[in-house]
């Protein structure tokens, strides 16, 4: 590899950016439900805890019972209809009820039809995942050729630095083709 710190630099920035669009759309990813009770689709649902916005994971005990749903129990039961409503208000798809002390979300058993729809969905994501990586690779691309115009870089070096380039989004897109996969897979699975 090519001796040089703006080249490192140029590398480094990089890997950081493609390790965060793969670690979004994990994130993304956890958030949609198949089928099963998962507590992720609760993470971006945010309370008016004591007047701050807060994610409900952070004010309530939330756990999955019997695979398909959820029980939240506020550690604070004076916010438990301010649970309710913002569960409400979100477009999570799933009405909550409310017994006083807990409330349940149930998740229904998905049709064919939704998953499918869930699966273009995921496709989707992944694909604006890709598109952001191929963003980073033109940003690196410039910035190499930039040097090789400042005479920092030598043609060769410059064919390395690129093939390196290449090599780190190439990475990422497998990552980011094998996590659409088991998405769908597991959303396919009946």
């Amino acid at each position: 590899m090519v001796e040089n710190e703006q080249v490192e630099e140029i590398l480094l920035v990089l890997d950081d950016k493609l390790t965060k669009t793969v670690n979004v759309l994990k994130e993304e990813y956890s958030a949609v439900r198949a089928g099963r009770a998962n507590p992720h689709v609760l993470d971006k649902v945010n309370v008016d805890y004591y007047g701050a916005p807060t994610p409900v994971p952070q004010t309530a005990s939330v756990s999955v019972q019997e695979g398909r749903c959820l029980v939240i129990a506020p550690w604070d039961v004076s916010i438990l209809k301010a649970i309710e409503k913002a569960i409400q208000l979100s477009n999570i798809g799933i009405t909550p009820t409310n017994d006083g002390k807990v409330i349940r979300l149930v998740f229904p058993e998905l049709t064919e039809e939704r998953r499918k729809e869930l699966c273009k969905q995921i496709r989707k994501t992944g694909e604006d995942a890709k598109i952001a990586a191929r963003n980073n690779r033109r940003d690196a691309m410039d910035a190499l050729k930039k040097l090789k115009n400042d005479k920092v870089l030598s043609e060769d070096e410059t064919a390395l630095c690129e093939k390196e380039v290449e090599k780190q989004v190439a990475d990422a897109v497998a990552q980011i083709d094998s996590l659409s996969a088991a998405k769908e897979k597991e959303i396919m699975t009946v």
